[in-house]
């Protein structure tokens, strides 16, 4: 689906490294499917996260969420482009947004703290740079939970609101996971709303397939995309949910990414 010629259309100026919107070419000759295209050569070194590719962690990040059968992040595979090896990952399309944005509140927002809808779980209480207070807001929903069961196994240092989008189709799917998957504790997340409270037994049996099938069905899709260290690591971190199957509590000074969008 998306191992075809790769044509480049435009750039996503605002990310920190080379993003390249392409369409894939059809080798049936039917229509080209968009997708997004990082090169390895374009990636910015981070001094935290030294080893292997930040591509190579986006398409362990799909292998894993494929495993669990979860399928939050979108076909991702590693391939040959105009500039060289990279992650090609699907294009997901989103609902145009609206002009006047009114009172309306998105799956994971920044807000006035009284339009908080509903059911949305505060996660933040703060002060916008004119001094209005504003919260950090997200649903009480389950695609979104999903992601966020996902987050604590990859380890994600960097779920921003914006890195979770829903589609067109309904489906609440999570993109940039070029820094995730390290060995050390290092999950930064805006998901925080259900710190402490017991995860979902459909979540937790297929948590449990994952951790039972590690060694044939998983390992052997994530080897050479990250070290043998983070693979252990990721290992730990599933046996642990299962062994306790609670959402963490933030543990360092810095819990949230920022920017949070």
């Amino acid at each position: 689906m998306i191992d075809g010629e790769l044509t480049v259309v435009g750039r996503v100026v605002t990310a920190s490294n080379a993003t390249l919107v392409c369409d894939a070419a059809d080798a049936a000759g039917g229509e080209p499917v968009r997708c997004v295209y990082k090169p390895i050569r374009g990636e910015v070194p981070l001094w935290d996260f030294p080893d292997g590719t930040l591509a190579g962690r986006e398409v362990a990040s799909f292998e894993i969420s494929d495993a669990l059968g979860w399928d939050v992040v979108p076909p991702t595979v590693l391939r040959d482009g105009p500039f060289g090896p990279g992650m090609v990952q699907r294009w997901i399309d989103t609902p145009e947004p609206h002009g006047d944005r009114g009172d309306r509140v998105d799956l994971i927002d920044i807000c006035r703290p009284d339009l908080v809808p509903s059911g949305w779980i505060p996660v933040l209480q703060a002060y916008d740079g004119e001094g209005e207070e504003v919260a950090l807001v997200h649903a009480d929903d389950p695609r979104l939970q999903r992601m966020a069961v996902l987050d604590v196994l990859l380890n994600n240092a960097d779920r921003k609101g914006g890195h979770a989008l829903e589609g067109l189709d309904g489906y609440v799917y999570g993109v940039d996971h070029g820094i995730c998957l390290h060995s050390e504790d290092k999950l930064r997340t805006v998901l925080w709303g259900w710190a402490g409270t017991t995860v979902d037994d459909a979540l937790m049996a297929d948590v449990v397939t994952f951790v039972d099938t590690f060694a044939d069905a998983v390992e052997p899709r994530i080897r050479g995309q990250i070290t043998e260290a983070e693979v252990d690591a990721l290992l730990a971190r599933a046996c642990a949910l299962v062994a306790d199957p609670v959402m963490p509590e933030p543990r360092s000074s810095r819990p949230i990414p920022w920017p949070a969008f």
